[in-house]
C-alpha cells in the first residue's frame, strides 16, 4: 500500500509518503527543495553518481513511521544539502524546516 498525505511542521506543509513493502516500509518526507528518507536512501550514490544534480537529501536509520523520521537524527546527508545548513545529527524536522527558512 502507498500512502501520500500532507504533514505539517510548525505550520509549514510538507508531503509524507509511506510505502508498505514486504518486511519493511519506505518512508519519505519531501518538499520542492529536498527530502529526508529512511535507511533505504543511498546517499553515496547521490553524492557520487548523481553529483551533477546537487540533490538535497538526508537519511535516518531505524525509523518505522513518518513521525520517527521527523524525530530521528539524520545519519547521513548529501553534499547538496550543506547549502541549507544540513549536517549529520540534526533531526529530520530541523532539516525540513531549514528548507523553508
Amino acid at each position: 500500500m502507498v500512502t501520500v498525505e500532507p504533514v505539517w511542521i510548525e505550520g509549514v506543509p510538507f508531503t509524507a509518503v509511506s510505502v508498505v513493502l514486504p518486511k519493511t516500509n519506505l518512508l519519505v518526507v519531501t518538499h520542492e527543495k529536498g527530502y529526508i528518507m529512511c535507511g533505504a536512501l543511498d546517499v553515496d550514490l547521490l553524492n557520487e553518481k548523481l553529483a551533477d544534480r546537487n540533490i538535497v537529501a538526508g537519511r535516518a536509520v531505524g525509523v518505522r513511521s513518518i513521525q520517527d523520521l521527523l524525530d530521528a537524527p539524520l545519519e547521513k546527508v548529501t553534499v547538496g544539502s550543506k547549502v541549507y545548513g544540513w549536517e549529520e545529527g540534526i533531526t529530520g524536522k530541523e532539516a525540513m524546516l531549514k528548507l523553508v527558512r
